[in-house]
């Protein structure tokens, strides 16, 4: 675990999508770090074509020596969200972080698009992170170190052929966290867009053909730019779209070479430049 100093022992986390992948990773290294860890997402049961679950997630959790819950939740549903909001403060008595990770993926045009799968990309995404913000604001606003993070690109929008809607999905998730930076501004509530420069080694990448492994860095880094991130006082850093390398340079990292997924490679730009073709490093 990097940043070994990094301690939020204490601290509850409520992380949206952990079955596996950038969430899973996470759960178990704010776990590694002292925080308690609610899982949270829609698989309970295991499928043979999708590994892994949030109950997996949460007894990995406490078979480290962790403290973690599941509950089970659609982000797309009010009422889920509330109640898995309503348990975490049952269990832990209050929330300081929300990680929005929960996502859905569909790299297509316009035409391939229906406005059914809009609505899901836009639920998912967009208004999912919005509605678990909203459902744990009120505790958020009772702890003395809150901060949510979105998992989505810096703005400003560019257009975006091939992908429209996936990208006005992710760009209104960086909307909404630097436009609510602003009205919590007197309230001591961080809230942050992240985005990954290189690709991240996950089922996505893998289901939608994003490059070879050797273009990936493993979840590990996102992990380490969330404890940078959830590390830093809330008052000062707020209403940012940080991607991971910027934030992690920003803690003295210069050598990013110990997260490529092939020892030796040297992953490109390839998260950056999906939102922003201009990208350079």
């Amino acid at each position: 675990m990097a940043f070994d100093d990094v301690d939020f022992e204490g601290r509850t986390a409520f992380i949206t999508g952990t079955s596996r992948g950038i969430g899973k990773a996470i759960a178990l290294d704010l776990a590694d770090r002292g925080a308690n860890v609610v899982s949270t997402g829609k698989t309970v049961d295991g499928r043979e074509d999708l590994p892994g679950t949030i109950v997996e997630t949460t007894e990995e959790i406490r078979e480290r020596g962790g403290s973690s819950i599941w509950c089970q939740l659609d982000v797309r549903d009010d009422a889920s969200v509330q109640t898995a909001i309503d348990e975490t403060v049952d269990a832990f008595g209050g929330i300081d972080f929300v990680v929005n990770n929960a996502g859905a993926i569909h790299m297509a045009g316009f035409e391939d698009t229906p406005p059914k799968r809009f609505d899901l990309l836009m639920d998912v995404n967009a208004r999912g992170a919005y509605a678990t913000t909203h459902a744990a604001l009120p505790h958020l606003r009772e702890s003395d170190h809150a901060h949510v993070v979105t998992f989505s690109p810096p703005m400003p929008a560019r257009p975006a052929p091939g992908k429209v809607a996936y990208a006005l999905s992710k760009y209104g998730m960086t909307f909404i966290a630097q436009s609510l930076a602003g009205e919590l501004d007197a309230d001591d509530v961080g809230v942050n867009a992240l985005w990954p420069v290189a690709a991240i080694e996950s089922e996505a990448t893998r289901h939608f053909g994003m490059g070879t492994p050797e273009d990936w860095r493993t979840p590990q880094i996102m992990c380490d730019a969330v404890a940078e991130l959830f590390s830093r006082d809330p008052t000062d850093c707020t209403g940012n779209a940080f991607y991971d390398e910027e934030l992690l340079s920003e803690a003295g990292v210069d050598d990013f070479s110990s997260y490529a997924v092939v020892e030796g490679s040297e992953p490109g730009p390839m998260s950056a430049q999906l939102f922003d073709p201009d990208y350079e490093r």
